[in-house]
């Protein structure tokens, strides 16, 4: 779900990209800013770089119903769902700084316009995701140098997004319960 979700969010971002820069190449990708070793990935090069920083579980929780009715008219208890908030560094890695800053501007408008994304606006939503929230998170300089420092990164312009409430479910039965289909008021003696 995480990846299928920061795939579309990739594809849906280089789309507005190459429409709004007259592009026929993606420009933004996956990706760690940091190899293992401590090297930059070459395939970061000259592109918008998202990179997930952080997964929060979002610990308020609207009433959950544990029961599904199956189609013989029995109950499967399965596990509530639970939401995710996670938390997207989106770097701009240009050689000529007006293109990076060229293009952070654009992904900035990108979330401006694009703040909430529903499956009735973009049919191709990976299965399982309905909607995707965006919000900037405001950080301060320490905060985002320390963020950077605990990456091994050198700082690029960058800014941080939180795409709220990934919901997670995974079906999984836990028991399966026989449907009541009758009352009786016999009492027992």
């Amino acid at each position: 779900m995480i990846n299928s979700s920061l795939q579309f969010l990739r594809d849906v971002l280089n789309q507005f990209l190459r429409n709004r820069f007259g592009l026929e190449e993606n420009n933004a990708l996956l990706n760690n800013l940091v190899e293992t070793n401590g090297s930059v990935p070459e395939i970061n090069h000259n592109k918008i770089v998202i990179s997930l920083i952080n997964i929060e579980q979002e610990t308020v929780k609207a009433f959950n119903i544990r029961n599904q009715k199956l189609p013989g008219g029995n109950y499967a208890d399965i596990n509530p769902y639970e939401r995710y908030n996670l938390h997207l560094l989106i770097s701009s890695n240009f050689d000529d700084y007006n293109e990076t800053l060229r293009f952070l501007g654009a992904v900035i408008a990108f979330f401006q316009s694009h703040y909430l994304i529903e499956r009735s606006s973009f049919s191709n939503m990976p299965v399982g995701v309905n909607r995707l929230e965006f919000e900037i998170e405001k950080i301060n300089y320490i905060q985002m140098q320390g963020l950077w420092t605990s990456m091994g990164a050198k700082y690029t312009p960058s800014v941080i997004y939180k795409m709220r409430l990934l919901t997670i479910q995974t079906e999984e039965v836990i028991a399966v319960n026989t449907a009541i289909s009758q009352i009786s008021n016999q009492v027992a003696v």
